[in-house]
């Protein structure tokens, strides 16, 4: 406990966190040498959680109509029930994770998971293939709040230690995920060649593994992490002012990077023709995030505290989509037409590499003593909110019929007033400390 209490006040008195001028500039390798064995199950849990998810739900869309039959809305409408019960649920998960620990909740999602995968592979009836998208999102509303949760209290626990910025370990838990989403496709695109249930039960595979992993490395007990039995955290969430704003000013950058399915695909129809181009943006996003999200990270934390960070990164989401406003007047077709599509992907990506480690950095400054969980899992499912209403929004903007550049000058508009919302790192809320 007196080691808990001098840990809090420490962090209170720093104004400004730094990496400490002695800490050496580290390679990947060095940095991943330097792990805890429990961060390295947890980054690599990442890795696996993004493999077995890619290698499916990509592919779930097409599969639904063409081999289950499925009408168009009907087919959006269990997308969008998998959406809501995984990131609408995720401050459930996180909740529980307070409550029972993270090595429960995490196996409780994993054997979802796989019971998901394993069902949605033999369904073939609507309301089979419903149940087991609604298995497969809440499985994900279970572990990801453990792991991300878990991951940004060590991360914390690191920088106290003086080893370096908390953010270096979560942009490296933000590589391992885009590699898992790269990787995924690729694995399931292979497996298709046989047929969706075999995807599926690769899938399933996946999980099988991570779940065996959990059981045998995950300890029981994690030094340092409390169980929180008392109620009321929801209440004090809700009234935690600083906590929403930062998860205004999230919910915006997830709001424009939703306009890679929404805005962007138009964008590219318009100046290509066609939508063949949409897969080489994706994996220029992916390419540059696992290639170029560490060093960006590095440079970041040298430079900027978390604010300033989530600044910048608002500031380039805001001007990537003024670049395809400044473009749409000219009416470019073409290679040339797609340039500015190409900008905005460069400069949404640069700017989410800014935005998401400094977001998950931020959520252990503003939560309460051990409620961490919930805090990061309200992080998710307040954004997500936020993204249901703008991306409907949108989408009626973008059939208004305005002059080309409007909407997206909209949108360019949305990130950069945000920036407005979000809180002074000094000003510390009430109550917030050590979470655990």
């Amino acid at each position: 406990m007196t080691d808990l209490i001098s840990r809090v006040l420490a962090r209170r008195s720093a104004r400004t966190p730094k990496t400490p001028p002695t800490t050496p500039r580290e390679s990947t390798w060095r940095l991943w040498k330097e792990l805890s064995p429990l961060l390295r199950l947890l980054i690599l849990t990442q890795l696996a959680f993004n493999i077995g998810f890619y290698a499916v739900l990509p592919f779930l869309a097409e599969h639904l109509g063409t081999a289950i039959g499925m009408a168009g809305w009907l087919v959006g409408f269990v997308l969008g029930l998998r959406t809501f019960s995984q990131q609408g649920l995720f401050v459930v998960g996180g909740w529980l994770v307070d409550r029972f620990g993270v090595r429960p909740v995490v196996l409780a999602g994993c054997v979802l998971r796989i019971a998901g995968f394993a069902w949605l592979g033999y369904a073939e009836a609507s309301w089979a293939v419903i149940g087991a998208v609604l298995v497969i999102g809440f499985a994900a509303a279970l572990f990801s709040p453990a792991v991300e949760s878990e991951v940004a209290r060590q991360a914390v626990v690191w920088e106290e230690e003086g080893r370096g910025s908390r953010t270096r370990l979560l942009a490296l838990f933000s590589v391992a995920g885009q590699a898992g989403a790269f990787v995924g496709p690729l694995l399931g695109a292979l497996l298709l060649a046989v047929d969706f249930r075999t995807a599926c039960l690769a899938g399933a595979a996946v999980f099988v593994l991570v779940l065996a992993g959990h059981l045998w490395l995950m300890p029981q007990h994690i030094p340092g992490r409390v169980r929180t039995r008392e109620r009321g955290g929801a209440r004090v969430l809700l009234r935690n002012r600083r906590f929403l704003a930062l998860c205004g000013a999230y919910g915006s950058y997830l709001l424009a990077y939703n306009q890679l399915y929404l805005a962007l695909p138009d964008e590219v129809q318009r100046a290509a023709g066609s939508q063949a181009p949409l897969s080489w943006l994706f994996a220029l996003s992916s390419v540059l995030v696992v290639f170029t999200q560490l060093p960006v990270t590095r440079w970041a934390g040298d430079r900027l505290d978390l604010r300033r960070s989530m600044t910048a990164g608002l500031l380039l989401i805001a001007a990537g989509f003024a670049v395809v406003a400044a473009a749409r007047p000219a009416g470019w077709t073409g290679v040339a037409g797609l340039l500015p599509a190409a900008g905005f992907v460069v400069l949404l990506t640069v700017g989410q590499m800014l935005v998401v480690p400094a977001a998950r950095a931020w959520v252990p400054d503003l939560a309460e003593e051990g409620r961490i969980g919930l805090y990061m899992g309200a992080l998710s499912s307040v954004s997500g909110l936020i993204v249901l209403a703008g991306s409907a929004a949108t989408g009626s903007l973008l059939d208004l019929g305005l002059p080309a550049a409007v909407p997206w000058l909209a949108l360019a508009a949305v990130p950069a007033l945000t920036v407005a919302l979000l809180p002074r790192r000094e000003e510390r809320a009430e109550g917030a400390g050590e979470t655990a």
